[in-house]
């Protein structure tokens, strides 16, 4: 199974309604379970994007199905949303009934905080930081990643909640069952 666990960052105006479509991607960062390598790719490099996200089994994110997809296939000549993906903050709000931070299922259960946020990135970007906003990013995709794994290995993350640390106990069984078919559109016809 070859998993591709990503993230995007962003630059533009969020209205805050849930209309993302001003924002422009800025960096995509992936973690690819076949090459065990993590990869950055900035907007003009969406092109090799493609054919990556096309051999994916299985897509991980966070907060992906909701903001990083939909803002991914703007670009894309497909629908990525066809391509069998898991939302790790779908899977804990499913169980928890709320929505919890990345950093806070990063210090509760890896014991260690995101290296920034996402309004950090939009100012480093900017400012012309470019290497600095794709190493913020990819840093996201490693802790996503190790999420992941943590969960099908223990079945459970954790979070911090003013009573402490908890677990949230999840169903991973399905994760990684077979997907549908593979996209093609990057391919030559």
């Amino acid at each position: 199974m070859r998993r591709i666990t990503f993230d995007i960052e962003t630059e533009g105006a969020f209205l805050g309604n849930g209309d993302f479509s001003q924002l422009e991607v800025t960096v995509v960062g992936v973690y690819d379970s076949a090459t065990k390598k993590l990869t950055g790719y900035y907007k003009e490099d969406l092109p090799r994007l493609w054919p990556v996200l096309e051999s994916a089994d299985l897509l991980v994110g966070y907060n992906s199905d909701h903001f990083d997809i939909p803002i991914l296939n703007k670009y894309y000549a497909g629908d990525l949303a066809k391509l069998k993906s898991l939302d790790l903050l779908k899977e804990v709000k499913n169980v928890l009934g709320r929505r919890l931070k990345l950093d806070n299922l990063a210090e509760a259960t890896l014991g260690r905080n995101k290296t920034a946020d996402g309004l950090a990135a939009v100012e480093w970007w900017k400012q012309g930081l470019k290497e600095k906003v794709r190493d913020y990013c990819l840093a996201d995709v490693a802790i996503t990643n190790e999420l992941y794994e943590y969960a099908k290995k223990k079945g459970h993350l954790k979070y911090r909640d003013y009573d402490g640390v908890r677990d949230i106990k999840l169903d991973t069984s399905k994760w990684e069952e077979a997907a549908g078919e593979a996209l093609t559109h990057t391919l030559p016809f």
